[in-house]
């Protein structure tokens, strides 16, 4: 359970981080929080040269009002996301969320980027964010460049951003009053989900994202599409795992996964249409 040897550099800023990964190469990894990459680090599954330490880039810590999107700055601790009062007022579900994340050590260390970049399938704030239709920002050598949520997303444990690139910024749309819901199966409070929802409903429209039920966040099309065209909420819910790949586990078979996630898709609708 000892990480093997590395280098480590401190950036004071977000141009001096990205030019120190421009420096030492592929094998270099941001620090953050250090709740995802340290534990992968004494397992040796990851065994980056050298660690470039962003806990301190004061600047990328923030909650914005944007006009249409409330703007959070990459380093902000999950504690700060599910206490600002405005996203309780925009953007109530991401808030809530937030508060779902592992214990409150966890939650005034780990970071809204960090947890983004980390695209772990069984993390809550991915899924949270890609129901929301949220947009990230990242920064790199040649400027920084927007991806939808939509597009992040690209395997277990991969993503987007390019290896000389660093999430700056995330931009959630306002819910404009939407209902919502976030439900989340586990053994223990702390642990990951076995399976996690997260949704909203205004006017006819929907968005339904899933926890663990895929190699990478789950966007629930069916279910959406479902409810716009008029179908029930029971109804629209035995397809909650249309668009997912669950896997089976230690925690829960491939069946159990289904089950589960129709189980919550229907009460997170039931909730968000209240």
């Amino acid at each position: 359970m000892i990480p093997a040897a590395f280098e480590y550099v401190r950036a004071e800023s977000a141009g001096e981080a990205i030019s120190l990964i421009g420096q030492h190469g592929d094998e270099a990894k941001f620090l953050a929080g250090g709740h995802s990459l340290l534990p992968l680090m004494k397992l040796r599954l990851a065994q980056p040269s050298v660690l470039v330490d962003i806990g301190r880039v004061r600047d990328l810590s923030y909650i914005r009002d944007a006009g249409d999107h409330i703007a959070i700055g990459a380093l902000t601790r999950h504690m700060d996301v599910e206490t600002s009062a405005l996203l309780k007022q925009h953007v109530p579900l991401l808030a809530h969320a937030a508060g779902h994340v592992g214990d409150p050590q966890v939650r005034h260390r780990g970071t809204m980027g960090g947890t983004i970049a980390h695209a772990d399938p069984a993390s809550d704030l991915p899924a949270t964010t890609l129901a929301l239709g949220a947009t990230y920002v990242a920064q790199g050598p040649n400027g920084t460049r927007e991806i939808a949520a939509a597009d992040f997303y690209q395997g277990f444990l991969t993503s987007a951003l390019a290896p000389d690139e660093m999430l700056t910024e995330v931009r959630v749309p306002k819910m404009q009053g939407a209902g919502w819901s976030f439900q989340k199966f586990n053994r223990r409070a702390q642990d990951w989900a076995i399976v996690g929802v997260a949704a909203w409903r205004r006017n006819g429209s929907a968005g339904v994202a899933l926890v663990n039920m895929g190699s990478t966040p789950i966007m629930a099309n069916a279910v959406s599409a479902a409810l716009a065209g008029g179908a029930s909420v029971a109804d629209a819910a035995q397809l909650a795992a249309d668009d997912a790949e669950p896997q089976s586990d230690l925690n829960a078979s491939i069946e159990y996964r289904t089950h589960l996630a129709k189980v919550l898709v229907r009460r997170a609708l039931e909730e968000a249409s209240n």
